[in-house]
């Protein structure tokens, strides 16, 4: 997760406030039970693809933006692509650490979604996009299904708007480098049904493969919907109505700068609540700066993965390139996909625009 600034615990304490969110627009995140929503998500809504010269909002659900020079990568980068970068108009709005109050956050993507002339949003991370969520009119969002993009602090985003509308979205960054550009094109633009695996690569003078290794945890092909994200952020909204349903489902996860017991004690509470039980299959991308804790009596990264994972004799592999890295790709979320364990890889069954 990036990095915050104050104790995780405080804000995690001030979860409490969600209370003071008026119990009408609570209620909007409850329309129609359990059984609308699952055949929400039996009957998929696909945003058309995107085109050179679409136009694209940025909006900024989480922290506050301090770094204007940011912003301008991000605009470039999609610029590259042949896309036409707005700025939500509370994006660089500021309520103590947030991008303005929650209302205001969630109104930028509404205003995107209802603006037909926007084809498609990407959504900046940090923390704050839990908070908006009760604000969302999710009938707008299947009423107007766009291409939305985002990941990190966003899980809770695009968790929250593929179960209450159906939607198809996207796990993945701005296409700041020619990798993951090249993947969101054929993905967003071209329809197109990749297999994602790591690329083998062999460094001058080396006779293996150092980088971007896979790790199979347990051999074996599976099938279902590919749900997932950042690890904290998912754990985060367990116990709500924004976390999908992982009945059959192929979960990745990620995370970034947490200690191994914080990594094993999130997924404790995923096994609790039942979610991995449901599992057909299990995929960790990264864990960037991610050390075990001090002395000799931490368990390691893997030790922990293993203990949660095996144990659903599942097909699991680790080390796909997904997370808070450079080159990452870009994953619809509640696509039907296929796994190969062994292989490491992950194929999109169907393509995921219109």
């Amino acid at each position: 997760m990036t990095h915050l600034p104050f104790p995780r615990r405080d804000f995690i304490a001030s979860l409490a406030g969600l209370s003071l969110v008026p119990a009408a627009m609570a209620a909007n995140g409850r329309v129609g039970g359990a059984s609308r929503e699952a055949s929400l998500t039996r009957n998929l809504v696909r945003p058309p693809r995107l085109k050179p010269g679409d136009k694209v909002g940025l909006v900024n659900p989480a922290t506050a933006a301090f770094d204007t020079m940011a912003i301008d990568v991000a605009k470039e980068s999609l610029e590259a692509m042949g896309l036409e970068p707005v700025l939500g108009p509370n994006y660089f709005a500021r309520r103590g650490y947030l991008a303005g109050s929650d209302a205001e956050r969630a109104s930028d993507i509404m205003t995107f979604v209802e603006e037909p002339e926007i084809k498609g949003l990407w959504a900046r991370g940090g923390w704050g996009s839990a908070r908006v969520l009760p604000y969302l009119d999710f009938d707008k969002i299947r009423a107007n299904p766009k291409v939305i993009v985002g990941y990190s602090d966003s899980t809770a985003l695009l968790s929250g708007i593929h179960r209450k509308s159906g939607l198809l979205v996207f796990h993945g960054a701005f296409p700041r480098t020619t990798f993951t550009a090249e993947h969101q094109r054929e993905l967003l633009f071209n329809g197109a049904t990749p297999l994602l695996e790591n690329p083998a690569e062999v460094s001058k003078g080396e006779t293996v493969q150092t980088e971007h290794r896979i790790r199979t945890l347990r051999p074996g092909k599976a099938a279902g919907r590919l749900l997932g994200g950042n690890l904290t952020v998912l754990t985060s909204i367990v116990g709500t109505p924004y976390l999908p349903d992982f009945e059959g489902a192929i979960l990745f996860i990620e995370d970034v700068d947490e200690a191994v017991y914080r990594i094993d004690r999130m997924l404790t509470q995923l096994a609790l609540s039942g979610a991995l039980a449901k599992l057909s299959g299990f995929i960790f991308g990264r864990c960037t700066d991610c050390p075990p804790g001090k002395g000799h009596g931490s368990l390691t990264l893997e030790e922990v993965i293993q203990d949660h994972v095996l144990p659903l004799g599942i097909p699991a592999f680790r080390g796909s390139m997904i997370g808070h890295i450079s080159d990452q790709f870009t994953l619809p979320l509640g696509a039907e996909v296929e796994m190969d364990a062994a292989a490491g890889t992950l194929r999109v069954l169907a393509p995921a625009v219109e």
